[in-house]
């Protein structure tokens, strides 16, 4: 089994997984509107139906919810093995975001911190130490 974060958004789907996949060095591997749909749908013919980023075998879903429904909140965990590139992504993330707990070295991470992005979405960066058994 696999876990794959599944986000949604109110209308700026298309926009914040590209800008996911800029930040993750990410490819858009499937993008479908509603549209594009072969059903007819009482949704808006340009909100994303579904969209999935491909960043190194790591796979990121999303989708536009209904106007006027509540777009959930969450978390999705950024795992690294650089501290480099916790603080590229961190940054990037970032911009235009708030930061919850600025990137710092933790008793479990070289890097972690905690922010939501330019979206609403809430992420974690984390780039763990070697921890004994």
């Amino acid at each position: 089994m696999q876990f794959i974060p599944y986000l949604d958004f109110d209308g700026d789907c298309a926009e914040a997984m590209a800008f996911y996949a800029k930040v993750f060095r990410g490819v858009i591997i499937s993008r479908m509107t509603h549209g594009e749909a072969p059903a007819a749908s009482a949704m808006p013919k340009d909100r994303i139906m579904h969209c999935a980023l491909d960043s190194g075998g790591a796979l990121l879903m999303a989708a536009d919810s209904p106007p006027g429904t509540q777009v959930t909140r969450g978390c999705v965990n950024a795992q690294v093995t650089d501290p480099e590139e916790a603080e590229r992504i961190f940054a990037a993330l970032s911009e235009g975001g708030q930061v919850q707990m600025p990137l710092q070295e933790t008793f479990w991470a070289q890097r972690f911190g905690l922010l939501t992005d330019r979206y609403g979405k809430g992420w974690m960066v984390n780039c763990m130490k070697s921890m004994p058994m």
